[in-house]
C-alpha cells in the first residue's frame, strides 16, 4: 500500500510540475512577444506622429500622398491627437465609432487623457511659437490579446491537468474495486469448504458425545464463519436491505465482543428503552460494528471501556462507539479511512476502509471520527438514514 500511495503521489507531482513548467514557458514567450511587439508599435507611432506633423504643417507645394499613406496605414493601434486647447484633431481604431456629437467628443477626449496618463504619448511641437499636438495611442488589440494568452492556456492546462487527474484516479478506484470484490469473493469461496467439513464433524462430535459441554461454543464458532462468509460474498454484489432490529445486531455485536476480549476492557451499551429498525444489510452492517469495536480495543491496549450509543433523530438513526484509548491526530480523522493507513505495527489497514464502504455505498449513511482527543479516547459516529 506504501507503494501505491507513494506511485500516486509521484504521478501527482509530475503532472503539477509538467503544468508549472509549461505555465513558465507560456509566460517568457508571451513576455519576450509583447516586448518586441511593444517596441515595433512603438516605432509606428513615432513615425505616423511625424507624418501627422506633416501634415500639419504642409502647405499648397507639399506633396502629402506618402503622408497620407503613412497615416491611413495605422489600422491596428488606437490613438487620438489633441492639440495645445485639448481639442480632438482626429482619431482611429478606438473599437466603435463615434459620431459629430459633444458626448461623442467628450468621450474620446477622456479616451485620450487615459492614454496620456498610462504614459503613450508622443508630444510633436509645431513650427508656430508655442503650437504642439499630442499623439495619444493605446496598445493594439493583439497585443492585449497576447497579454492575455499565456493565463487562458495556463487555464487550459490545469484544467487538463485536472481531468488527468480525475481520469487516473477513477481508473485507480475502479481497479481498486475490482481488487476488493475478487478478493472478497476468493475468501467466501476458500472458506465454503472448511466450513461445510467443521458442521459435520459437529454433526459427529453430537452423536459420538452428545452431552459435551465444549459442542454449543463450536457450533456457535460454525455459524459465525458461516456469518463470516456471507459477509465476503456479499461484497461486490449489491444485497438487497431488509428491515433489521439496531438493537438485537448490537447486542449480538458486544456478546461476541465480550468472550474474544480481556476482563480489563469494559462495553457497556447505552439505547432507546424501544426497539430501534432499520432497512440495512445486517451482516455487512454487523461487520462495521465489530470493526469499530476491534479497533476500540487495540487503541486502549486492551484494557479501557468502550461506550456504544445507539439514538434517533427525526432523519437518522445514529450509532456512536467511543473508547478510552490513545486517540488520533485532528490532521488523520480523514486519513483513517483511507485502504492501507494504520497507526498499528500489525495489519493491513482496511477495516475502517471496509467499514466506510459498507457505510456508504450499501447504506447511503455516512460514517465519521465525531471527536478525538490524544490520551483521552476517541468517538467514532455512524448515521444511516430512516
Amino acid at each position: 500500500m506504501v507503494i501505491w500511495f507513494d506511485r500516486i503521489r509521484n504521478l501527482k507531482i509530475l503532472l503539477i510540475v509538467v503544468a508549472i513548467i509549461i505555465a513558465i514557458a507560456s509566460l517568457l514567450t508571451s513576455a519576450y512577444l509583447s516586448r518586441d511587439l511593444k517596441k515595433e508599435e512603438l516605432t509606428k507611432m513615432e513615425v505616423w506622429a511625424e507624418a501627422m506633423s506633416s501634415l500639419n504643417q504642409a502647405d499648397e507645394n507639399t506633396d502629402i500622398n506618402l503622408v497620407l499613406k503613412v497615416l491611413n496605414g495605422n489600422n491596428t493601434i488606437p490613438v487620438v491627437v489633441l492639440d495645445q486647447d485639448d481639442s480632438v484633431q482626429t482619431s482611429r481604431n478606438l473599437g466603435r465609432k463615434f459620431d459629430a456629437s459633444a458626448d461623442s467628443v467628450a468621450a474620446i477626449r477622456q479616451m485620450a487623457h487615459a492614454m496620456r496618463d498610462a504614459g503613450r504619448i508622443i508630444r510633436i511641437n509645431l513650427e508656430t511659437q508655442g503650437d504642439y499636438i499630442d499623439v495619444c495611442y493605446d496598445e493594439s488589440l493583439m497585443l492585449k490579446r497576447l497579454a492575455v494568452y499565456p493565463y487562458v492556456q495556463l487555464g487550459v492546462v490545469v484544467i487538463f491537468v485536472l481531468v488527468a487527474l480525475f481520469a487516473l484516479f477513477s481508473s485507480m478506484r475502479a481497479e481498486q474495486n475490482r481488487v476488493w470484490v475478487g478478493l472478497s469473493k476468493e475468501t467466501a469461496h476458500q472458506l465454503g469448504t472448511p466450513i461445510s467439513s467443521l458442521m459435520a464433524w459437529t454433526e459427529v462430535i453430537r452423536d459420538t458425545y452428545p452431552d459435551d459441554p465444549m459442542l454449543p461454543e463450536m457450533e456457535k464458532d460454525v455459524r459465525r464463519l458461516e456469518r463470516i462468509a456471507e459477509r465476503f460474498s456479499k461484497i461486490g454484489s449489491i444485497p438487497e436491505p431488509k428491515p433489521a432490529d439496531v438493537t438485537e445486531l448490537i447486542q449480538r455485536v458486544v456478546e461476541y465482543m465480550d468472550h474474544r476480549t480481556s476482563s480489563k476492557v469494559q462495553i457497556q451499551t447505552h439505547m432507546p428503552d424501544t426497539h430501534v429498525e432499520a432497512m440495512m444489510v445486517a451482516p455487512l452492517f454487523e461487520w462495521v460494528l465489530e470493526n469499530l469495536c476491534k479497533n476500540a480495543v487495540d487503541a486502549m491496549n486492551g484494557s479501557g471501556r468502550i461506550d456504544i450509543t445507539l439514538d434517533t433523530s427525526p432523519h437518522n438513526i445514529i450509532l456512536e462507539v467511543h473508547d478510552t484509548g490513545k486517540g488520533i491526530q485532528k490532521s488523520h480523522f480523514n486519513s483513517v479511512f483511507k485502504p492501507g493507513f494504520t497507526t498499528k505495527q500489525r495489519g493491513w489497514g482496511l477495516g475502517l476502509s471496509l467499514a466506510k464502504r459498507i457505510v456508504e455505498q450499501y447504506h447511503k449513511g455516512r460514517i465519521y471520527v465525531k471527536s478525538s482527543e490524544l490520551g483521552r479516547g476517541t468517538t467514532f459516529r455512524v448515521e444511516l438514514p430512516i
